[in-house]
Formats: structure tokens, C-alpha cells, sequence
């Protein structure tokens, strides 16, 4: 009994110096990347990659590579083994995520008798099926893997729906074995599981309620996909990373720090002091409406519990030397509000204020990304059919009539393929698909024409 201990309590330390070494190899996406997220319905669903690629946007607006959404809903490992020259490395990846887990874990057996047998038989099987994918990974030495383990099934959430004690912990036992395996590969991991889990354990001590999932305990809302994007980018060491953080003495009129930004044509009166100001990254603008199906939970509802203001949206502006008391704030001549001296020289963050020029900037970014993210969703769905049902049947990426008669007929006894099928009979159309792609293209050109910082006229004045 003793040895199994040991051995147990050695298997946890492994992955936890696995989280450590693999979150130090998930290197920052670079220009020119083709980056596929392959995995379940929370990659299908494209907001955490959306997130990801939109900080990029805003933060690194010179530096262009293009996400690839790989996700399928209800795959396990072995699905996306099948799909993987189809619809993975047909978009001639350099880097590969690779995120599956929850439906590898089982549903509806954790009520049984015979879960703990359930449970051994389906970890056993999504080892296997995962070495399948590994090995093929280790045949493409050029391409870098990034290992994703599950996002969260909220266990322990006070909610009557979808509980199956145990398994939380069979996609611990999951989690462990993708660690393991990409810290022997030399591979990247983030570690979605263990980093939502502590997030919601803490939070859940004040509100038992509290979830990053939604109703189901399974799926995130754009609340839970937006910390999966914070916990990915912190992997990619990109904390800390200020959009800008300028300090000006206003009595000496000189600039005492500039990171990330160009501050010129300083000038300054007993009640006045202006500057022209360039960053060189957007703040990252904030969504504030819920997005996805039958989940209430918005973006921005994760910012009380994590710190993503702090470690990747800090614009900070500070003035040092105000001789009055209260100074009002101008960009390009539109007040933007009203500070005290003392609070300039403690400094302000411009990037929390969604009323300045470059924030509003920055939001005509956001917009555009949820306009591709949504083409991107139908073209999914489109894709769900043929790998779901198609590909079962023999008839991946057959468009004929027959069909399309088949599908009609499925939708009528499977509700996964009738929630599809709308999408499903207009993508069946070669032109059809090759418009929304051309679509999506399109707001990622004007993305990376839009995303570029302009100078501004920024004014501290004294309010009399």
C-alpha cells in the first residue's frame, strides 16, 4: 500500500515539474505562423483561439500569422487522429495545439455501478488513441506541437445539472499523461485543467455558484474561453508586457520612462502639459455580450477574478510635479476624464478606459474578429457533418445528392446533425465555401490595415 503511495505521490510531482518545464517551451507565435488549434466543441467553438490571435492583433499589431480552428465536437483523440491529414495538416501547420480530454473521459457512466471500471477502460483508451496522434506528430520534425490539457469540468459548482462524480478526476489522470508526453517530446503545454480548476476552487469559497463553465459543468461561455486565452499567453511568457508605460515631470518637462511607446513636443505651462504620444501596441478591447448558446456568461465578467488588466493590459500614463489639484484629461482635443495630481503621479491606466481613441481603435479590431469568428463558426458546422457523420459512412466530402438526401434523413433522428445541417446545405457548394473563406480573408486583411497605433495630442489641464 505504502509503494502505490509513493508511486502516486511521484507521479504527481512529475507533472507538476512537466507544467513548469513545457510552459517554458510554448515559445510567442512568430510573423508568418500558421497556427491549427485541433480538438473537442470548446476548440469548435473558436473563442479562446479568437482571444489568443486578437491579443496578437492588438499587441503585436506588425506581427501577422494566421489560427486555423480544427475543433469538432464530441471528438476524442482517436476523431481527430482520422481527421488529421484532412483537417489539420491540409493547412500546412507550423504549429499545432492539440486539445481533447473531455469526451475521452466519458458522460453518463460516472451514474453507474461500474464507473471506477469505466473510468480505468476509458483512460487506458485515450492513452492509446492519443499515442497514435503522437506518433504521427513525431513525423513532423518541422512543425512545433503544443499540447492542450482539457478545460475544465466544473465538479464541484452548486448546480443540480450534469453531475458525474469522478470525472474531474479521470481528466486529471488524462492531463497527466499529455504532460508527460510532451515534456519527453520536448513539446509545449498549457495547462488549461489544473489552472481553471485552481481558479475556480478559489472563487467558488465565496460563491458557491460560481462557475467558468456554464449551466452543463462542461462548455465554456466566452468567460471561461477568455481565461483558457490568459492562461495560454501567460504560458507563452507574454505577462508583463505593457501596451504602453509612459511618465512625464511635468515641472522639468522632461520624460522619465518611455517603454513601448514614443512620447515628443513636450511641452508645459503653470497650468497645462501636452505631448504627442505613439504606442507601439492597442489596449485589448473587452466584449461585453454573451456569445455563445444558451450560456449567459460574457467576456468580461472574468475580469474581477484574474489579473488580466494588470499582467497584459496596462497602458500607463504618469504625470510627476502637477503643481494644482485637479487636472482634466484630453486625446486629440475629446475629454477622456478627470483626475486628481496625486492620482497622475501615481499613474493612470489609459487601457481600462474605453472612451480614448486608441481603445476605440482597438475595438473596431475586436468587432472585425467576431465578424470572422462567426463565418468561421458556419464553416465549422459544415465540417462537423463530414467528420461526424460523413466520414463514418464512407462518404467524406461526397456533395452529391444522395447524399445530401442522407443528411437530410439523419437530422430527422440525430440532433447533432440537425443543429448543423443548415450550414451543412449551403457549404456542400464548393462556391459557397470558398466565399466565406474568401470572407474571413478578408476581415483579417483589413484587421492588419486597421490595427496599426496612430500618433495622438495628449493635454493635462487644469481644471480652475
Amino acid at each position: 500500500m505504502r509503494s502505490a503511495q509513493l508511486k502516486f505521490f511521484a507521479c504527481i510531482a512529475i507533472a507538476s515539474v512537466s507544467v513548469q518545464v513545457s510552459a517554458q517551451n510554448v515559445a510567442p507565435f512568430k510573423q508568418g505562423d500558421r497556427v491549427v488549434f485541433a480538438g473537442n466543441s470548446i476548440t469548435e467553438a473558436g473563442y479562446y483561439e479568437s482571444y489568443i490571435w486578437l491579443y496578437y492583433m492588438t499587441h503585436f499589431p506588425e506581427r501577422r500569422f494566421e489560427i486555423f480552428n480544427a475543433g469538432i465536437g464530441g471528438n476524442r483523440a482517436i476523431d481527430i487522429y482520422n481527421r488529421l491529414d484532412a483537417d489539420v495538416l491540409n493547412n500546412k501547420p507550423t504549429v499545432i495545439a492539440l486539445d481533447f480530454g473531455m469526451n475521452d473521459s466519458g458522460f453518463f457512466e460516472w451514474n453507474q455501478p461500474d464507473k471506477a471500471a469505466q473510468a480505468t477502460k476509458n483512460i487506458a483508451r485515450s492513452l492509446k488513441e492519443y499515442q497514435a496522434i503522437e506518433k504521427r506528430f513525431l513525423a513532423l520534425p518541422d512543425v512545433k506541437k503544443i499540447i492542450l490539457t482539457p478545460s475544465l469540468y466544473d465538479e464541484t459548482v452548486k448546480n443540480p445539472k450534469n453531475y458525474w462524480p469522478g470525472k474531474a478526476a479521470a481528466i486529471d489522470s488524462i492531463s497527466k499523461f499529455q504532460l508527460a508526453s510532451a515534456k519527453n517530446n520536448n513539446w509545449g503545454a498549457v495547462d488549461f485543467f489544473h489552472e481553471m480548476t485552481d481558479i475556480t476552487l478559489r472563487e467558488q469559497k465565496k460563491n458557491p455558484e460560481f462557475t467558468i463553465t456554464g449551466p452543463d459543468r462542461v462548455h465554456p461561455g466566452p468567460q471561461g474561453h477568455f481565461v483558457m486565452a490568459y492562461i495560454f499567453l501567460k504560458a507563452q511568457g507574454l505577462a508583463g508586457k505593457p501596451v504602453a508605460d509612459v511618465a512625464i515631470d511635468a515641472k522639468t518637462k522632461k520624460v522619465i520612462k518611455s517603454v513601448n511607446a514614443t512620447i515628443s513636443k513636450v511641452t508645459a505651462t503653470l497650468n497645462s502639459l501636452s505631448f504627442d504620444y505613439l504606442a507601439n501596441s492597442l489596449p485589448y478591447p473587452i466584449d461585453t455580450v454573451p456569445r455563445i448558446w444558451e450560456n449567459p456568461y460574457k467576456q468580461s465578467d472574468v475580469l474581477p477574478f484574474i489579473p488580466w488588466t494588470k499582467e497584459f493590459n496596462t497602458e500607463q500614463l504618469t504625470i510627476k510635479n502637477l503643481q494644482g489639484k485637479n487636472y482634466r484629461l484630453k486625446i486629440d482635443g475629446n475629454i477622456i476624464g478627470t483626475w486628481t495630481a496625486q492620482q497622475f503621479a501615481q499613474g493612470i491606466n489609459l487601457g481600462q478606459l474605453q472612451n480614448t481613441p486608441q481603445y476605440m481603435q482597438a475595438e473596431d479590431v475586436r468587432r472585425l474578429n467576431q465578424q470572422r469568428i462567426e463565418v468561421e463558426g458556419r464553416l465549422r458546422e459544415y465540417y462537423w457533418i463530414q467528420f461526424n457523420y460523413l466520414q463514418k459512412h464512407n462518404m467524406l466530402f461526397d456533395d452529391s445528392e444522395a447524399v445530401r438526401d442522407s443528411v437530410e434523413a439523419q437530422a430527422k433522428k440525430d440532433w447533432g446533425v440537425a443543429a448543423k445541417k443548415d450550414s451543412y446545405m449551403k457549404a456542400r457548394v464548393k462556391e459557397t465555401r470558398d466565399a466565406w473563406v474568401k470572407e474571413m480573408n478578408g476581415y483579417v486583411n483589413k484587421i492588419y490595415t486597421i490595427n496599426k497605433p496612430v500618433k495622438h495630442k495628449i493635454e493635462v489641464l487644469l481644471i480652475p
